[in-house]
């Protein structure tokens, strides 16, 4: 199991590891992960923890470019920087260089009665903190 706090907001998760072990493995070594989440600029309803050059050490696996509301994803990096992106509605992911696909290691199973809640209060309150916790 795992948590996710973001924004005053508590989710319940499991990491994706049959369909992304490399990725999970990745991050797991990084936990507890915490960042900043803003509101997605190109990729619609989502929010996104810009990570810069931050090398997880993955290549693609399970990647989309259409996550559902709570499908959490890693973009590796390449033409774009490296960034997590949640999706709390409807999400071409992309940017400014076209479009990415990032890597779903994480879905959000408990709380998403709050996810437009959170999406909304990024979007009109700026930047808030994102924290990620193994049970």
């Amino acid at each position: 199991m795992l948590t996710v706090t973001a924004a005053g907001f508590t989710f319940a998760a499991r990491f994706e590891t049959d369909a992304a072990p490399r990725t999970v493995a990745a991050f797991r070594e990084r936990m507890p992960f915490e960042g900043k989440i803003v509101h997605v600029r190109w990729s619609g309803e989502g929010v996104w923890v810009p990570l810069g050059d931050m090398d997880f050490g993955v290549g693609y696996e399970n990647h989309t470019s259409h996550p559902a509301p709570g499908h959490v994803l890693l973009y590796p990096g390449g033409i774009s920087e490296t960034e997590l992106i949640i999706a709390y509605g409807g999400v071409d992911f992309s940017s400014k260089m076209g479009q990415l696909a990032g890597n779903h290691f994480i879905t959000l199973t408990g709380g998403l009665e709050n996810l437009p809640k959170l999406g909304r209060r990024v979007l009109w309150e700026g930047a808030q903190p994102i924290r990620f916790d193994a049970d």
